[in-house]
């Protein structure tokens, strides 16, 4: 990282660019070995958006059913359908991707 950090700005095929680049590739897999990134919990992932566009639970009213199914939904009894993630991506702007992964219901 100490060296990467010296030769960041390297021109783009020169020696230290190119080492740059190597070592640029190393410490990827590297953090991508030993500190992977966990998938985003999709209901944490649309509170932080609420939260972020100051959108209350109300507002979510009509994009992913009625108030008991925000309700269920954002407290994690009932999972998000494949409509409700649809309108969820177009109007808070949240990947599909994100969305679609597993949690864990609560009882």
């Amino acid at each position: 990282m100490e060296r990467l950090e010296v030769i960041f700005d390297a021109i783009p095929n020169s020696i230290e660019g190119d080492e740059a680049e190597i070592l640029s590739m190393l410490i990827e897999n590297y953090e991508n070995q030993f500190f992977p990134i966990e998938a985003p919990d999709p209901i944490e992932a649309i509170k932080i958006r609420m939260e972020e566009m100051n959108i209350k639970q109300k507002d979510l009213v009509g994009i992913i059913g009625g108030k008991r199914s925000v309700s269920e939904i954002l407290s994690k009894k009932k999972r998000l359908t494949v409509d409700m993630i649809r309108e969820l991506e177009r109007v808070l702007n949240i990947s599909a991707s994100v969305l679609i992964n597993k949690y864990q219901l609560s009882k």
